[in-house]
């Protein structure tokens, strides 16, 4: 329990930094979007790219990735049909289904690795799932079905491309797959940059939740409502019934494939939402209740499956 207790206590004091940070006004008026957008095209580019490129691209193939593929799959589509059906938008919806299913898997995914399942490579599949194939998938939707877009078709097919998450983390993953090294005077700078991703992230979300009102009683109440149940409770549990029904999974890889798919939604999707102006009360209402919730959920399951 100390593992899942330190990684919400180090979130949690990051986000309240950010927080008395954006009532004393010490960032001025723009300080936010300034921290967004270093993080989204400068440092998660970095930090992506960094991790990527020495990671063992062997777990890809792995029982646990095809669990969480598939767990992550189901989260997100019961919202996308849903939405379609209360035709919520194509923006909307598409940042309701990150927020169904998308894990924190860095800066609470890792911690709580170590200490709870003693293994901090263990959040490795989720991690390269999430940026090779989620994250460019859902950024290209967003990038396709906003404002400008109406450009030649050779340029919106090539839209991943110019996209820096998805340039970080495509770079990361074919240097990985090259085996090759990248020389220190390189990735010492790019390392000290991608440093800067996770708090820039955490603090640009404590400042948004100035002056916010009472999560899940705004006008995107229903969203919000779905995409935390779909988190927090529907995700863990097609990731059980898929490991343990159709995978055969017990004991620790049992464990291991719960635990993170219960962790809450990431903090950087607030920051893709922000990015794009387009579900950011959603992104941060769903972020904040599915980290609430996430803490009683893992402990239930760490005593039933521990």
């Amino acid at each position: 329990m100390q593992g899942v207790l330190t990684g919400f206590a180090v979130i949690a004091v990051v986000i309240g930094v950010g927080f008395v940070i954006g009532r004393r006004g010490y960032l001025g008026e723009h300080g936010r979007e300034v921290l967004t957008k270093l993080a989204f095209h400068v440092a998660s580019p970095a930090l992506l790219f960094t991790t990527l490129a020495e990671a063992d691209l062997s777990v890809i193939f792995s029982n646990r990735l095809l669990v969480t593929a598939l767990s992550t799959a189901a989260a997100a589509g019961v919202f996308v049909a849903v939405g379609v059906v209360r035709r919520w938008g194509v923006g909307r919806t598409t940042i309701g289904a990150l927020c169904s299913s998308y894990v924190n898997a860095g800066n609470l995914g890792i911690p709580i690795a170590v200490y709870v399942l003693g293994d901090a490579s263990l959040v490795a599949p989720v991690l390269l799932f999430q940026v090779i194939a989620l994250t460019p998938i859902a950024l290209t939707i967003l990038d396709l079905s906003g404002q400008g877009q109406k450009g030649p078709l050779w340029r919106r097919l090539i839209t991943p491309l110019r996209n820096p998450i998805a340039v970080g983390s495509l770079a990361g993953v074919a240097v990985s797959a090259s085996g090759l090294t990248v020389p220190g005077p390189i990735m010492d700078p790019l390392t000290l940059i991608g440093n800067m991703s996770v708090p820039a992230v955490l603090l640009a979300f404590g400042i948004s939740l100035c002056g916010s009102t009472v999560p899940g009683r705004g006008s995107d109440r229903h969203l919000v409502l779905l995409s935390v149940a779909l988190k927090s409770v529907g995700q863990p549990a097609a990731a059980w019934a898929l490991a343990a029904g159709v995978f055969g999974l017990r004991g620790a890889p049992l464990l291991d494939v719960v635990v993170t798919s219960a962790l809450p939604a990431a903090q950087n999707l607030f920051t893709y939402a922000s990015r794009y102006r387009v579900g950011e009360v959603l992104a941060r209402e769903s972020i904040l209740l599915s980290t609430i919730l996430s803490v009683p959920v893992l402990v239930v399951i760490a005593a039933l499956l521990g």
